[in-house]
Parts: structure tokens; sequence; C-alpha cells
């Protein structure tokens, strides 16, 4: 049989930023991640400080009870709100600093989408150039450093934060629930959907799939079991993790445009720029 060498092109500078035999754009999908997590950032912080109009209720033919995620669960609020504890803030935060209830735990799923598997290596190659893409040239000279090291190495909590994320799901969908449920002029409570109600629904049913489709999630379940037949429950719950698994990167991006937008949502009802339309009373 008759062999053929084929030469391949070879780069010298492959230590270089940025330095490539590539052909395609490469460069186009880290510029939309970060693009897209820039923008995610600014607003969840900018909504974060606002600390107000992240409650509506009101309108529609009886009083609606819409929550914005980024302030569920409402521990600390005003009269007339749903929070959790008798005060709007804590006794123990300090004077000169900015309150808002979204300090206390946007954190949570903040830590569990910053450890994230998918979203570590989508934001290393968009912020940190390391590397940018598959064969082009990263920031460290071609050294590969890992997460072996402090500050890095904290990202293995991520198996331990999805147990706070599962919970804020769990609160989600509660609130979802509540948002199902109108009080009327005269104190009780009716059930029927705005659209704020679909809002809030759909926003815990993504989120509760990138959470539960998380390859943390998949492992915990019985990701560590030798054989998963001897456990029919636990395989099946392993197999519809693991469907979910197989589209992380779109519940991923689906479930964060989605969180925004319900933010988004409230806020606007909140400021009276648009009604809640009902569709069920």
């Amino acid at each position: 049989m008759t062999q053929v060498d084929v030469p391949l092109p070879q780069r010298h500078d492959v230590a270089r930023f940025g330095a490539t035999t590539r052909k395609d754009r490469w460069w186009l999908s880290p510029l939309l991640v970060l693009l897209g997590l820039s923008a995610f950032m600014i607003y969840t912080t900018w909504a974060a400080f606002q600390g107000e109009h992240y409650f509506f209720s009101g309108g529609g033919g009886g009083d609606a009870h819409y929550l914005s995620p980024f302030y569920s669960p409402l521990l600390f609020g005003q009269e007339g709100e749903p929070r959790w504890f008798g005060a709007p803030q804590p006794s123990w935060w300090p004077g000169w600093a900015p309150f808002s209830p979204a300090f206390l735990i946007l954190m949570g799923p903040g830590m569990m989408r910053f450890t994230c598997y998918y979203y570590r290596g989508a934001y290393y190659k968009s912020f940190w150039g390391a590397p940018p893409a598959c064969a082009v040239g990263g920031p460290h000279g071609g050294r590969y450093m890992g997460e072996n090291r402090f500050p890095m190495i904290m990202q293995n909590i991520h198996r331990y934060v999805f147990y706070p994320a599962a919970m804020f799901v769990l609160i989600l969908l509660y609130d979802s629930w509540r948002a199902m449920w109108f009080t009327m002029d005269d104190g009780s409570h009716h059930f029927g959907v705005g659209i704020g109600s679909i809002v809030l629904l759909t926003n815990a049913v993504l989120l509760g799939g990138y959470t539960f489709g998380c390859h943390c999630a998949r492992h915990q379940i019985g990701g560590y079991l030798d054989c998963m037949s001897k456990r029919p429950v636990r395989k099946k719950c392993y197999d519809c993790t693991s469907a979910l698994n197989r589209h992380h990167m779109k519940w991923a991006w689906v479930s964060l445009v989605w969180v925004a937008w319900s933010d988004i949502y409230v806020r606007l009802l909140s400021h009276g720029v648009i009604s809640d339309l009902r569709i069920i009373f």
C-alpha cells in the first residue's frame, strides 16, 4: 500500500497570544460569550443595588404576587412585601453601607454559575484568553496553569454549592405558585394566571433544567455508583439528569437570559410602565 507524506503547516510562535493557523472565525464564540456575560453581570449588579421595584402586587382584577428572582427568598423587605423577617433590613447591617435584600441571596445562585464546568470553560476563554480557543495561543506562553492552586482550586466547591442552588429552585417554584393566587377586594384568594405567572413559572423551570442537569448533579444522584442496575430508582433519576445534561449549554444560556427578563418584567410592572394581562381569572 502506497504511503504519501502530507506536510502540515507549522508555527513556531504558538506561545504568542492569538497565534494560530485556523482560518475560521474562532474569535466569534468567545466574543459573544464576553458580551453576553458582561451584559448580565452589569445588569445584575445594577438591579441588586436598586433595592426597590422588585415586588409587584396590584391590577388585573386582584392583587398579584410577583417577586423578582433576584430578591427571592426575600429575607428582609418593606411592609406589605413577602418578607421572611419583619424588618426592612437586618440589625447587624452597618448603617453607612447601602443595603439591598438581593445582597443576602445572590451569592448562592451566583456561585453555582461561577463554578459551573460549562461557564468555567466559557469565561476562561472569553475573559482570560486561557486559551481564547482551541489551537490558539494563550497569554501564558503555552503553560497550562490548571486549577490546582489558589485561587482556582476554589472552583472545586461546585459540588457543594449545588445544594443551595437546588433549594433556590424549589423556592422559585413556590414563588411561581404564589404568583397564581390573586388577592381580591374582599380579602379572598382566587386562582388565576397572568403573564407574570407564566414568566415566573418559566424561570423556575429553566433554572431547574440548568441546575439539575449540571455535571455535579449527575454525580450526586448516581455518578459515583459502580452498578446502576441495582438501584432502579436512582438509575431513573440519573437518566433524567443525563438527558438534561446533554443540552447543558442551552439550559445555561436560556435560563441566564430568562432570569434577567423575569426581573425586568416585575420591575416594569412596579414602575407602571406596562400592565399585567390576566389570562385565567
